[in-house]
């Protein structure tokens, strides 16, 4: 699998953007281009153990998928007057501690469809056992497969998911237990830390989430420390936003936001209020 890495030089402020656990920077390439065409120089990494395969992914910790976040993020504020902070789903989290570890360096942050909670529609019923595959020894040995829809609500660009996860090129077809073994550390300390983010913060969810519900998007709003919120929930798009029908609107929301917020210092005013978007 190759790891699609973005790199794309713009003009003093930079966006730092973030996949998902077992992904590549694939993902992200739309609205990488929109944010790009605004001005920023924007640039999304291959995660550690991402891009090569499953056997390297096993091998990885979420230490280590947040050591090359950080690396990226301290490289961009190296040459940029502000660094803004998007992830999708595990990404979104990794933003999330990213915005509390840096602090006040995080000029902004966006999170699209984080994943706190493991609890969208299209998950089997029997999703609650599932956290006994994270223990040894079944942690070694056993993969979640993705299935449909894939987060997809586009049927066109469904197709096209399908076939590549076939084919490993642009994400790997499974999830490694041992992963998500990870994925739940780093979900945990997250959620510990949420309360001590200050940067300003945009939530993009979507209403049809079908991995994480609606709910991942209100538990970011009420436990987030910033005193700068806007909550954005999208009609007619799946978990991957970036990808699907509202793409354009989440670009335009992230664009709009992250000027805003590299155009003059954060300051404490009250939170926005949740808007749904149609």
């Amino acid at each position: 699998m190759s790891d699609h890495r973005i790199d794309l030089i713009g003009g003093e402020h930079a966006v730092l953007l973030i996949h998902g656990l077992t992904g590549s920077p694939f993902e992200l390439k739309p609205i990488a281009k929109r944010l790009h065409k605004s001005g920023f120089t924007v640039k999304a990494p291959c995660l550690a153990g991402h891009g090569t395969t499953l056997e390297h992914l096993k091998a990885t910790r979420w230490q280590d998928w947040y050591g090359t976040v950080h690396e990226t993020f301290r490289e961009l504020k190296r040459h940029h007057k502000t660094v803004s902070v998007a992830g999708l789903c595990m990404g979104a989290v990794l933003a999330l501690y990213l915005a509390y570890d840096e602090e006040e360096e995080v000029s902004s942050i966006a999170t699209l469809s984080t994943t706190l909670f493991y609890d969208g529609w299209s998950l089997p019923w029997y999703r609650f056992l599932l956290p006994v595959a994270y223990y040894p020894p079944v942690k070694y040995f056993y993969s979640f497969k993705e299935r449909e829809p894939y987060g997809i609500k586009n049927e066109r660009m469904r197709k096209h998911i399908a076939l590549a996860l076939q084919e490993n090129s642009i994400a790997y077809s499974s999830f490694p237990s041992r992963s998500m073994h990870e994925m739940f550390k780093l979900i945990r300390i997250t959620k510990g830390v949420i309360p001590k983010v200050k940067a300003p913060a945009l939530i993009l969810h979507s209403l049809e989430d079908d991995v994480a519900s609606v709910k991942n998007a209100h538990y970011v709003e009420k436990h987030i420390g910033s005193q700068r919120v806007r909550k954005v929930l999208l009609n007619d798009t799946y978990h991957m936003i970036p990808l699907d029908n509202q793409k354009e609107r989440a670009a335009e929301e992230m664009i709009e936001f992250f000027k805003e917020n590299s155009a003059e210092p954060a300051i404490h005013i009250k939170r926005a209020r949740a808007i749904s978007a149609a």
